[in-house]
């Protein structure tokens, strides 16, 4: 495969890449308040942009489809609440024990105890021709019962 052919089927993981190293390098263009502004962009344009052309491109009985494979939902939500905080709650006790930062430590803990953003899971399943309406709905699923959990 050559570079142009690799560089096309990669294309997103190379603009996360890109886009990683751009914030690094000029990390006021996304500040709260900055040019970006991304408390409305990010909040509400790209999201509901995601969720629009995902939209578009679903068939309605891809959808309807999806939401009868209730092994797979069940499936879906204990490996990304139950199983995944598990596994980090144990490799944490592990790193515990060497010089890392509580902080990252506490930090590391609270994002494995949070399921995948709605936007990326709906993106990374189209970019690899899996199932889009079921990651929506896991995904969106996901998101509903945490805030359940925590806001109460």
């Amino acid at each position: 495969m050559g570079l142009i052919a690799r560089v096309r089927k990669e294309w997103f993981i190379i603009g996360i890449v890109l886009v990683i190293t751009c914030a690094k390098l000029a990390p006021s263009v996304g500040v709260k308040g900055g040019p970006l502004r991304p408390e409305i962009t990010i909040t509400y344009v790209a999201v509901s942009v995601i969720f629009f052309n995902s939209g578009l491109s679903l068939k309605t009985e891809e959808l309807a489809s999806a939401l009868m494979h209730v092994k797979l939902h069940f499936f879906v939500q204990t490996f990304t609440l139950v199983f995944f905080p598990i596994a980090i709650w144990l490799l944490l006790k592990v790193l515990a024990l060497t010089a890392i930062n509580e902080w990252l430590l506490r930090g590391l803990q609270t994002v494995a105890c949070m399921p995948p953003p709605v936007s990326s899971a709906v993106i990374l399943t189209k970019a690899v021709g899996g199932n889009e309406a079921a990651a929506i709905f896991n995904s969106a699923f996901g998101s509903f019962l945490v805030s359940l959990i925590t806001e109460t």
